[in-house]
Formats: structure tokens, sequence, C-alpha cells
């Protein structure tokens, strides 16, 4: 079982993507990289964007893979083209904004170490996932970002054998146990089980049908999972599971089988292109259940069209809160300034907030790697089981590090409704709230 406490409110961050262009991405691999400040034998102490200070180390860290003493080269595999493409750009723009802001208004990590990005399209493909994985593995010292469920678990063998550390763009309960996975936010199970929990008990769901529809593949399984988890805890049966395989563009036959069955809270594990359909399908069969989305199934475009209406009526989504705001704090406007000055992204978008995130808590352990004088992969893995709680000043959940079965992830999610007056579209229910199984949920290692 996990641990309660130390759980703080998670704010902006969730799991998604959009359709704006990171820098130069255009589908092909893309390397980029500061200008290397002159190295100095010490490290001096400096406070970071990163909400830490770095120590000088005892020792300068010698080169290493992706390290040459001078520069940190970190590897994402994002879709940047293809079926996902709409969730893997602003992903993506959230790294770079954030490193280009470190590299070139901090002089890099601890000051000195420039951070070269390499990003990959990994078109939402396990196959290409692992050829581009093998293409530059040996030129980083970690992933920092790696879009998709499916994805992490194709390549989690091979991390194991690399021994390279990875940073997961999904919430599946499996990356909470992984030593080579570095998780920042909720599990998608939480998400699940405080929603379900709170529309049962206060949200006027007891005694509804409760159904799904989620992606044939390992992340719709993981909000299947955590659905199957709450209904057995508050005795309600699920009555419908249907599933779509990601390529689909006919939703008829899975929708039907939902209106059929007189569901009236469906939950969807989904990505934005295929949620769309699933609405739209349901709107022309005139089928208006409440549909609870997982945080990637969203994305505001699709209140730009027709949908607006039947979204603004029947749609909630959890994630985690409060509303999405560039504004509320010193860490959050200094993520807007940069996603200006960096990146293409006009908007506030939460998927971009989540690229940003994962770079501040990779920042706090490169700067504990630093400080104790090893970036090599030995180093970091160390490193990452000393980290502690990671400060994500605002814009995350308090996530505790220690050696993998002693690891906290936040427990906190929020509920949202559809309101296009709202920034990203998206206006308060209930806020980050934590229901009284979100920490029962038993966290294990991948089968794999």
């Amino acid at each position: 079982m996990t641990t309660r406490g130390l759980r703080a409110f998670a704010v902006l961050g969730a799991f998604a993507f959009v359709a704006t262009a990171c820098g130069g991405d255009d589908g092909s691999s893309s390397n980029t990289t500061g200008t290397t400040a002159a190295a100095t034998t010490t490290v001096a102490p400096a406070t970071t964007a990163a909400g830490t200070t770095t120590a000088a180390p005892a020792k300068e860290p010698a080169p290493t893979k992706g390290f040459d003493g001078k520069q940190i080269s970190v590897g994402v595999l994002s879709p940047l083209t293809g079926v996902a493409a709409l969730i893997g750009k602003p992903l993506a723009a959230g790294q770079k904004a954030y490193w280009e802001g470190v590299n070139n208004e901090e002089g890099g990590i601890a000051g000195k170490y420039k951070v070269n990005y390499l990003i990959e399209d990994n078109l939402y493909e396990t196959n290409t996932t692992v050829q581009k994985y093998n293409k530059i593995k040996d030129s980083v010292v970690m992933f920092t970002q790696v879009v998709g469920t499916a994805n992490n678990l194709a390549i989690l063998p091979l991390l194991r054998d690399d021994n390279i550390i990875a940073a997961p763009a999904s919430q599946d309960a499996f990356w909470v146990r992984e030593q080579q996975l570095f998780p920042v936010i909720e599990p998608y199970q939480t998400d699940v089980i405080n929603a379900f929990d709170y529309l049962w008990n206060v949200g006027g769901a007891k005694g509804k049908k409760v159904c799904a529809i989620v992606q044939d593949d390992a992340y719709g399984e993981a909000g299947l999972a955590g659905l199957d988890f709450v209904s057995g805890k508050l005795a309600f049966p699920v009555d419908v599971k249907s599933r779509y395989k990601v390529t689909d563009t006919d939703f008829t036959a899975p929708v039907t089988a939902l209106q059929k069955g007189g569901c009236e809270y469906v939950l969807a594990t989904a990505l934005p292109t295929q949620f769309g359909g699933i609405l739209g399908t349901a709107a022309k069969l005139g089928f208006a259940p409440h549909w609870v989305a997982q945080s990637p199934a969203y994305i505001d475009e699709l209140t730009a069209g027709p949908l607006k209406d039947y979204m603004t009526k029947n749609v909630m989504v959890v994630a985690v809160g409060p509303e999405l705001s560039y504004d509320s704090n010193a860490a959050a406007q200094l993520m807007s300034a940069r996603q200006k000055k960096y990146t293409d992204i006009k908007d506030p978008d939460y998927y971009f907030t989540f690229g940003y995130v994962q770079a501040m808590a990779e920042h706090q352990l490169f700067n504990k790697a630093i400080a104790m004088g090893d970036l090599s992969r030995d180093g970091l893995v160390k490193a990452m089981n000393s980290l502690g709680q990671l400060d994500a000043q605002g814009l995350g959940g308090a996530y505790f590090y220690d050696v993998p079965d002693k690891r906290v992830p936040p427990a906190m999610s929020s509920l949202f409704k559809v309101n296009t007056g709202k920034p990203f579209g998206l206006e308060m229910i209930k806020e980050n709230f934590e229901t009284q199984y979100a920490t029962d949920y038993e966290f294990v290692k991948a089968n794999i």
C-alpha cells in the first residue's frame, strides 16, 4: 500500500499535448545546443529556477555518456507527427522553454553546464520509440521525456539493461516503483479513483449506471484499472466497458454499446482526436451521458467547433488544478515569459506545463548528481534515490523520492467542467482533493 503524508497541492501540471510547433520541430531529429560556458574548477552555490540550491561538489563530475565535462545532453522521445502530434508538440515545447531558459538566463545547470536536448519523433508508436531510443541512447545522460504509456513499456527492458533513467510523459501507476523511471505527477489510476469517489458520494452519480470507453492499450487499461478499483471499494458495477484502437476513425460501435447499456456516467481514457470523434458520434446518436475524461483526452481546440455546446453541457475533466493561470506566482510568471520567448505557443496549456515541470524536476536531479560529483548513469540513479521531496514551486504536486519501494507520488486531483470563458476552457468543480481510497491503490512494477 502507499503511505499517507508528504502530500502537497498540485497546481498546473497534467498530461497531454497540442498542435503548436516546438521551435524548429518538423518531425525529424532536432539537436539544439546553447553556447557552452567556460569551465571552472568549482561550482559556486546558487539558487536556480528549479527551486534548489546547488552546493559545490566534492569533486567535479567526470565526463561520461552524454556529458563531455561541459555540456549535459538529454533525450526527448515525443510524437511530433502522426496520431498524437496534438499532444506531443507542447510537451516537447515545455522542455524546450525550460532548458533554453536555464541555458540563456542561468548559465546552464549549476551555472556552468549547458543542456543540449536531442528531440526525436516517436510517432506514438512502440517500434519507432525503440528505434529512436537506440539511435541516441549513447549520446544522452538520460531521457527527460518519453511520451506514451505503451512506449515507456516498450523501452523499459532496454532502460533496465542500459541503466538509463527516463521521465515518462505518462501517468501509469507502474512507473512509481520502477528504478529506471522518473515520474513527476499523480498516476492515472489516482485521478480516476478521486473523480468517481467524489462523483459517487457528492456529485450525483450514486445509483447511476457507470461505464467506460478506453483506448485498447496500456494507457486505456490504466484508466480502467482505476475505475475497477474504486467501483470495488464503493460496490457499484461498471456496466459497459467499450474499447477502441488508437488508429480508429469510426466510433459508432463502441459508442452504441454505451448507449444501449443505458450508461449515465462514462469514463473516457482517450487522446484528443479520438475523444473528439467519440463525442461527435455520441452527439449524432443523441447520446448525452456525463463524460468524465482523463486529462490526455481534452484539448481546448475541441470546443472551437460544433462540439462546443455538447461539451459544455456534458463533459468533465479530471486533472490537477487550480484553473490554469500563468499569473498565480513567480514560477508561473517565469514559465509564461519563457513560453513566449522560446516557443510558438501563445495561450496557457496544461500540456506545455507538464513538459516544463518535468524539466524543472530533472534540473533538481542534475543538481543533486552534480553535488555528489557524478553524472554517470549510476550517479543519476543514486541521486534520484536520495532526492527527497521535489520542489515544483507551486507548478506541480509534491513527489517524494527515495528508493522505488519508498516513493510517494501525489494523491490529489481536481475535477473541471468545460467552460470556454475560462483559460484553456476549463472551470473548476472541485479543486485539489484526495478521497479516502486515493492512497489505498497498490503500486507494483510492470510485469515485463
